[in-house]
């Protein structure tokens, strides 16, 4: 005899009804799955919820077809209400657009940012869900993140009222706010329907001195409990549910000091953090980054081969120079905003703050301030013209290749490659650009590939009738080592484009950025455009016979 679970009976009849619903967008069968996954709920709440987000969805759809008329719009939308409130208690993006869902359009937070915060809201939604234990989010100043985790420790707080969830900030000020915010969306009287989604659960008790507030009944530990670090009183506070912790650095002036991200990371580890109490507290921290030494860097590192850990950064301006956080209604930040502030800012604090890149200031290589720049080359002849090309090895690796004019000890570099992109066509311009700027010599590095592209190369120039003579030379030292003793001579002979010359998404702009965040201090993301230019200083030092002088490591 043949037997069949419930649970596969139930789900074919649920796939059957959402194929009916996508064919003929019909009222009918979407209220049908609506009630259907209302009745899977009772016995697995996992799949009825599964399809209450797949309804969803074709509810939005159905709702911006402009064939249906008035009265479906309208039915539709109803449906779609009481979808968001069935789901809510279960699933955070359901939450988020139900307890907004009478707020005015242009007041309302998570619609006109649900496209860019869908990513974090999926990720917060693991941690609920015990498939993340550490989640760290990082977003330019103002993008709406810190509004975001206030939503979420609402809906944890009504999820999980009894077991305590611990805010920790930079600031008393800070934690004042966000315990006023949670007390608005809690308010029976106010904008938000959070009493909806949550009826059985009420505020119990307030304390707007501590910053707590307590869910569903009295206990030692408040449902949701807020407390500034290193104030001393972080052991009155326990951690069960979540430890969240909010922009632990301050400013500008922790983070320039090396001491006082060590003393934070100290005092978070000792003090904040030994608050978790369980088997199952959860952490999510929430930033603009400042340095590779403030806690989220440092966690990164700690659990950079965990996947119970994730990571996730969305920077201001997406691969097309183009802002990410340009949302409706004008409350996020346009392009030319971006722009402006990249401009007046220092290319540092830039990267940490918006880009999300932070390096490490007092360990720089190539500080902005003392590389060489030009407006155009000289208007003589150059005495030669030459390359090198450190080729791309795997993964995330860039193919490099810089062209030198050469003016006496002057080294003009006015033309690269800078791509990480498909093989075949990253060679392809690898023999472009030799055409283009006649390069009379250049030199490969042969470790790994470096040989057989070279041949290759090689060839595609003869073919096209290039006059590049190609060398190769295969590298055993040291790659950080010799980065930093060729650096001087970098410095001294190589001329850049002034910055005003190339957009910063070109390949000119990526050789910029790599090579001026390039830092002994921590990991470097990319080292293959420092690497490349200490190349060029080896090459261009042994065709004129210079020595390099080896000096002392300065750490």
């Amino acid at each position: 005899m043949r037997h069949f679970s419930f649970g596969g009976i139930m789900r074919k009849l649920l796939e059957t009804i959402f194929e009916k619903i996508k064919k003929s967008h019909e009222y009918q069968p979407m209220e049908d799955l609506y009630y259907m996954s209302k009745e899977a709920m009772k016995t697995d709440s996992d799949l009825g919820v599964e399809f209450l987000k797949l309804l969803s969805a074709e509810c939005e759809k159905t709702m911006c077809n402009t064939a249906i008329s008035g009265e479906q719009v309208r039915l539709v939308y109803d449906l779609h209400k009481r979808v968001c409130l069935t789901a809510a208690p279960y699933d955070f993006d359901s939450y988020l657009l139900y307890v907004e869902w009478n707020r005015d359009p242009e007041k309302k937070f998570y619609p006109p940012r649900r496209k860019v915060l869908k990513r974090v809201v999926d990720a917060l939604q693991e941690l609920a869900d015990d498939k993340l234990d550490l989640l760290a989010v990082s977003l330019p100043p103002g993008a709406g993140k810190t509004t975001l985790a206030i939503f979420y420790l609402t809906w944890l707080g009504g999820k999980i009222p009894n077991d305590p969830i611990l805010t920790g900030s930079h600031s008393n000020s800070f934690v004042r706010g966000v315990y006023d915010e949670c007390l608005r969306i809690f308010d029976r009287n106010g904008d938000y329907l959070w009493h909806d989604v949550f009826p059985d659960i009420k505020v119990s008790n307030t304390n707007a001195k501590d910053c707590r507030i307590d869910l569903d009944k009295r206990q030692r530990f408040e449902t949701l409990e807020f407390t500034s670090i290193g104030t001393g009183n972080a052991g009155l506070y326990r951690a069960a549910t979540l430890l969240y912790c909010d922009d632990l650095v301050s400013g500008i002036e922790v983070a320039l000091s090396k001491e006082r991200l060590d003393k934070l990371w100290e005092t978070y580890t000792t003090d904040l953090r030994q608050r978790k109490i369980g088997d199952h507290c959860k952490e999510l921290h929430i930033a603009t980054r400042w340095s590779v030494h403030d806690v989220i860097g440092r966690l990164e590192r700690e659990y950079i081969d965990s996947d119970r850990a994730k990571f996730i950064v969305i920077p201001a301006l997406d691969e097309n120079d183009e802002s990410n956080f340009d949302y409706a209604y004008g409350v996020g930040f346009n392009t030319r905003f971006y722009h402006e502030q990249r401009n007046i800012m220092d290319d540092v604090s830039w990267r940490a703050l918006y880009m999300n890149e932070p390096i490490e200031r007092e360990g720089l290589v190539y500080a902005q301030d003392e590389l060489r720049r030009y407006f155009e080359l000289p208007k003589e002849d150059p005495d030669a013209i030459i390359g090198i090309c450190d080729t791309k090895d795997k993964g995330a690796d860039y193919a490099f290749l810089p062209v030198a004019y050469v003016y006496g000890q002057d080294y003009y570099i006015d033309d690269c490659v800078c791509d990480n992109g498909l093989p075949n066509i990253v060679d392809a311009r690898l023999t472009e650009i030799l055409m283009r700027d006649k390069v009379k010599s250049c030199r490969f590095e042969s470790n790994s590939a470096g040989r057989r592209v070279a041949e290759k190369i090689q060839e595609e120039v003869k073919k096209k009738g290039g006059i590049t003579h190609i060398t190769t030379k295969f590298t055993t030292a040291n790659k950080e080592t010799k980065i930093i003793v060729n650096s001087a001579w970098v410095k001294e002979h190589c001329l850049f484009k002034d910055a005003s010359l190339y957009q910063r998404k070109s390949d000119y702009g990526k050789m910029m950025d790599m090579l001026c965040s390039y830092t002994m201090a921590g990991k470097n993301k990319h080292d293959d455009v420092p690497d490349g230019m200490a190349m060029l200083a080896e090459y261009a030092q042994s065709l004129s016979g210079q020595k390099v002088e080896v000096f002392k490591r300065p750490w």
